[in-house]
């Protein structure tokens, strides 16, 4: 199978990001850039941004942050063994679900909390 790389050696930011499986859908990653959820080199990065080899790929996504670098620039999308060997993954370890449970979750528009509320939430984050 043979990845699509351009002549020039860039390919847009949205559709590498897709290509490499850091997200689900192109359109998700367009939306990330719009966004301003993705940074190329610490810069704000709009969905056509070229990337090239050696380029950082900053992503917050899905509640967490991905740091990558770009290792090639692939326009189609790969299958994940093939995805792993594009980036170099320097992103921090997930929280472990432990963690994830700890923080308070609240109905959509059920209000402030009560003061009673207030002091668990404050328990829970070790305050």
């Amino acid at each position: 199978m043979a990845e699509e790389v351009t002549a020039t050696g860039t390919v847009r930011v949205d559709a590498w990001i897709w290509s490499v499986r850091l997200t689900k859908t192109r359109s998700t990653a367009a939306t990330a850039c719009r966004a301003g959820h993705v940074k190329v080199n610490g810069e704000r990065a709009k969905p056509a941004q070229p990337v090239r080899a050696g380029d950082e790929v900053r992503l917050f996504h899905a509640g967490r942050e991905r740091i990558v670098v770009v290792r090639r620039p692939v326009s189609k999308r790969v299958g994940p063994p093939v995805a792993a060997e594009c980036f170099i993954d320097n992103s921090p370890p997930p929280p472990t679900r432990v963690e994830a449970a700890v923080v308070g979750i609240r109905d959509r528009g059920a209000g402030r909390p009560t003061k009673r509320e207030r002091r668990e939430i404050e328990t829970l984050r070790g305050r």
